[in-house]
């Protein structure tokens, strides 16, 4: 691996970094593939205590402990740990369970059992009020994709997630859908012109936004790497992370845009490299502060926000959370401006954050990973895949006309109670086999956000197929189950300019993305942290 490569891992440079080399080539040498290599890499990061006596990376491992200790120190740590007594976490960093755990939420049916056990564990933290699991839930590290957990006074970095604000924004633009077909080529490169996939990727003419006058001394990571992040502004990396054209169908009047379809932009990124080497660090540090929480809980441990270092990493979420916001920014107005369009209309959403929120009169702090917030002006979004998709879909929705199921088009339909009476407008989409997110039929339904609504869509479409399997391994088994159902981002339309495209008939999505897929191979190393399955997040 090259260096870049192990310092985008969190590794130091320095000796750190020639120790990290040879563990490299020692594991080579016994036969492990780069894959395994890079799993065990990221687990040693995550946790060096756990493989202090590992045959490959036990020299690597001390090393990054002994640093993280000296960090600790230097910044002064080691006294605001002693001062901290968040939760019930007592003198000298003693842990004293709960009487019993705080009350969670499942949403679905036969979820993943290690997502459950995830979910179940962050509610024996001392300091849980409250949580909830999504119909998509799957393990991460501490708190699984898809969880919800409300906390007192604390934050939990590895339950905000190590790609901190990590987003969706989709744009409409003012040209013909048909450029889809006729433009490939001109679209492709503009694409690849105006972002950059992969790790590490970086402009070398870093681009110009407001965010980068912001104070970046915030937290000693954030203020090591404003000139990283400055040079990674306007890019989208590796793994699940994309950007993709599409289409996007208006079918009634009274809304925002005109009847028609309309040629969109999608993109899917987060914080890059800066908000992965935030979430590190502080989750390295919490856990560091709380040495004696049970090994099951030690990928929940947690920062006082009344402490030194639950403050600076508070202030460096809120700073990747804008940092995020930008990327997206640019990578829209950049291809925008290249391809002469004007942008008509703006939806956006991000997940792994925390928010300060009061509910039942307490203030609390909710994380949510791999999960949006409801709110005012909100949509929800389920997804179902299966065979039977379009088969459930018609026993629920009501459509005005009998629907066409084109590939990639999106029309109207209303949600319907079992004596008939509307509940909610709702837009549908097909994405047929195999050119979906599951390689099979996928049908997504966009409604209002509400909590209520979302629930009685959920029960309904369970009632009108089989109980839905939430786990990526039950995709083979040809049942169609519901992939998500999650609250998702607020419209913020733009004044429309004076051309409007011509309605026209849908064509194949143009997508392109990081030529390094995000692994999902889960590795039987000692000690290693759980990792999610590669999937888009919804």
């Amino acid at each position: 691996m090259k260096k870049r490569q192990l310092r985008n891992l969190g590794i130091p440079n320095g000796p750190l970094l020639l120790t990290a080399r040879a563990a490299v080539s020692k594991a080579h040498k016994s036969g492990l593939d780069n894959d395994q290599i890079h799993r065990l890499l990221e687990a040693v990061v995550a946790e060096p205590k756990a493989f202090l006596t590992h045959d490959v990376f036990g020299a690597l491992a001390q090393g990054l402990d002994k640093h993280m200790e000296e960090r600790a120190a230097e910044s002064g740590y080691e006294s605001a740990a002693a001062a901290s007594n968040g939760g019930r976490v007592t003198g000298g960093g003693a842990f004293e369970p709960r009487e019993r755990p705080a009350p969670y939420r499942k949403w679905g049916q036969n979820l993943d059992p290690e997502s459950i056990q995830q979910m179940e564990n962050a509610c024996e933290l001392p300091i849980a009020v409250r949580g909830a699991l999504m119909p998509d839930a799957h393990v991460g590290y501490g708190l699984p994709i898809g969880g919800v957990l409300a906390t007192r006074n604390a934050v939990i970095p590895y339950a905000v997630g190590v790609d901190i604000a990590c987003r969706m924004k989709m744009t409409a633009l003012d040209l013909p859908v048909t450029a889809l077909k006729g433009q490939v080529d001109r679209l492709t490169k503009t694409l690849t012109a105006e972002t950059r996939f992969g790790i590490g990727a970086a402009f070398h003419s870093p681009r110009q936004h407001r965010v980068m006058d912001e104070d970046w001394d915030v937290s000693p990571v954030t203020a090591r790497m404003k000139d990283k992040a400055w040079a990674q502004l306007g890019t989208s990396g590796s793994g699940n992370h994309f950007v993709e054209f599409g289409i996007l169908t208006i079918e009634r009047e009274g809304l925002e845009l005109d009847p028609g379809s309309y040629l969109a932009l999608l993109s899917h990124s987060g914080s890059r490299g800066v908000g992965n080497e935030v979430a590190r660090f502080y989750s390295r540090l919490a856990m560091d502060l709380r040495r004696r929480m049970p090994r099951h809980l030690q990928h929940l441990a947690w920062l006082d926000l009344n402490t030194e270092p639950g403050v600076e990493y508070w202030n460096a979420m809120q700073l990747m959370g804008r940092y995020a916001s930008a990327n997206h920014e640019l990578i829209h107005r950049h291809i925008a401006r290249a391809l002469g369009a004007e942008v008509i209309l703006d939806v956006e959403n991000h997940h792994n954050f925390a928010w300060e929120e009061t509910h039942d009169g307490e203030r609390v702090i909710v994380h949510r990973k791999g999960a949006t917030p409801a709110g005012r002006g909100g949509l929800g979004v389920i997804r179902m895949s299966g065979s039977d998709a379009r088969a459930i879909a018609e026993r629920v929705l009501r459509f005005r006309r009998p629907p066409l199921w084109r590939a990639w088009s999106s029309f109207l339909a209303e949600l319907a109670g079992a004596d008939g009476a509307a509940v909610d407008e709702v837009v549908v989409t097909y994405f047929p086999a195999p050119r979906s997110y599951t390689a099979e039929n996928v049908v997504e339904i966009s409604c209002h956000g509400s909590p209520v609504v979302l629930r009685f869509a959920l029960e309904r479409l369970a009632a009108a197929g089989e109980p839905p399997p939430s786990c990526a391994g039950d995709l083979a088994s040809g049942r169609t189950f519901i992939l998500s159902g999650s609250p998702g981002g607020a419209l913020r339309p733009r004044p429309p300019p004076q051309r409007r495209p011509p309605a026209g008939q849908p064509e194949p999505a143009l997508l392109v993305q990081p030529a390094q897929a995000a692994r999902s191979q889960r590795l039987s190393a000692p000690s290693a942290p759980p990792r999610a399955p590669s999937r888009r997040c919804p």
